[in-house]
């Protein structure tokens, strides 16, 4: 699922495969990911008889993505396809993540998910994005320890002068303030889904953009100040949902997409004018399935 309403033909042990997709390249939709996994399930139908499981799938295809493709990414994308819905995980032991699966939908509670591709191309950006976990991790050695998850935010405020003057990079602090506060509201949104509490959830999304705008600092490019749709886009989301709904930038970010949970009689209003922003073709309505990739012939 890698190319712009392109073909992509491949073999596989044999066999002749095509791919045709409709997903634009480079807009932070986890397309990568997506390809992985299903060509990890083709495998795992084709010759081993199903048995591979949707986390060995996203382990294997973590691995692919690091490896071949020379992206760090982590691996919450390739697990969220590979399991399906909702999804909670707890990687403390990143080998052996702990997954909660959860049946929700923005839909029933009176509300549509909303992509809108704001035009920017975030796939030559690898080295912004490989950036954030070495300068997380830059902080986490500072503080004795391989990962800020073993530490904590006090920890981090009780040394924040000797951090910043070892590794005399504020943005690298920055990025730990967003990891400790996402780390707390990822089990809040967890809580929210599994409760159905749609005003918890929608107020936690967007304190989770607002952090990831001021902290973590992924909404443009450092490299590329002058190019920043995904920055226009949000605030457009601000201008016409104000305090209805959510919005936040989606994925990896730097460029490509942002997310909006709209109420369903403001949709059509909010489509035509980002449409008039980003062009007709920016927008596209999901739902969240219940299950992850699967063999359906």
């Amino acid at each position: 699922i890698a190319a712009d309403l392109k073909q992509l033909g491949f073999a596989i042990g044999g066999f002749d495969a095509l791919c045709e997709s409709k997903v634009l390249v480079g807009s932070g939709i986890s397309s990568s990911a997506c390809f992985e996994v299903m060509i990890a399930e083709i495998f795992n139908s084709l010759y081993n008889e199903g048995k591979i499981t949707p986390l060995q799938r996203a382990l294997v295809s973590q691995y692919a993505e690091n490896r071949y493709f020379g992206k760090p990414s982590g691996l919450l994308d390739q697990t969220a396809i590979s399991v399906g819905g909702f999804v909670a995980i707890d990687f403390h032991d990143p080998q052996n993540p702990q997954i909660e699966n959860y049946d929700f939908s923005f839909s029933d509670c009176g509300y549509e998910l909303v992509l809108v591709n704001t035009k920017g191309d975030h796939s030559d950006l690898s080295h912004e994005y490989a950036a954030v976990p070495f300068e997380i991790r830059e902080v986490a050695h500072e503080l004795g320890v391989e990962y800020l998850a073993d530490s904590s935010r006090k920890q981090l405020f009780e040394n924040l002068s000797v951090i910043r003057r070892k590794v005399k990079n504020d943005r690298a602090v920055l990025r730990a303030i967003h990891f400790y506060n996402e780390d707390e509201r990822a089990v809040q949104e967890k809580e929210a889904i599994r409760s159905r509490d749609i005003v918890s959830l929608l107020k936690l999304m967007k304190e989770s953009g607002r952090s990831s705008y001021e902290y973590l600092q992924n909404v443009y490019p450092a490299s590329r100040p002058s190019s920043q749709s995904l920055a226009i886009g949000l605030a457009l989301a601000d201008m016409y949902l104000k305090e209805e709904g959510a919005y936040r930038v989606h994925g990896g970010g730097f460029e490509g997409t942002i997310q909006a949970v709209v109420p369903k009689e403001k949709v059509s209003v909010f489509e035509e004018k980002m449409k008039d922003v980003f062009g007709d073709d920016c927008i596209l309505e999901v739902r969240i399935r219940p299950f992850g990739t699967t063999t359906v012939i």
